[in-house]
């Protein structure tokens, strides 16, 4: 029982910081299945060991690949992403846009002349003005938080 508490333990972990495995299942490699060091849940784990086993013991890629449960395509991503910046980059990126992508050049320098015209006017306004000048929704937490953004690297410039 209490080994088991400590696998959803870690699992939990795992998930909570997106690394992980959504298919350990699919990880036939003898280490993964017989060890108790070897997690196939732990993505980073199951992704490093893929890339030694083909550097340091010399297997195909695609016997790595297969053995590992991924796509050739998918060792190759993480070859390049640990050849370029280590360890780390073997950890998934958050999905989805990073940043506020509606709010182009465009959209800020509007933001800017309005306020210059109004400095009163608040996030809220602005997130309409926007939406009728440009046809987007954009929350106004969003603009807030581009503003401080913009604002921060201003400070850091000086």
């Amino acid at each position: 029982m209490a080994k088991a508490a400590r696998r959803d333990a870690k699992a939990r972990a795992l998930a909570e910081q997106g690394v992980l495995n959504s298919e350990p299942d699919r990880v036939t490699d003898e280490r993964f299945r017989t060890g108790a060091f070897f997690d196939p849940r732990d993505l980073v784990q199951v992704k490093y060991e893929m890339l030694r086993r083909v550097r340091a013991e010399g297997a195909t890629v695609t016997q790595a690949a297969r053995a590992f449960g991924v796509s050739r395509p998918t060792y190759y991503q993480a070859q390049r992403a640990l050849d370029g910046a280590g360890l780390p980059a073997l950890v998934p990126k958050r999905p989805g846009p990073q940043g506020g992508h509606k709010l182009t050049d465009a959209v800020m320098r509007f933001v800017d002349r309005v306020l210059s015209e109004e400095p009163g006017v608040g996030a809220t306004a602005l997130s309409q003005r926007v939406g009728e000048r440009f046809r987007l929704t954009i929350h106004p937490r969003s603009i807030e938080r581009a503003l401080t953004r913009r604002e921060k690297k201003r400070r850091r410039a000086r």
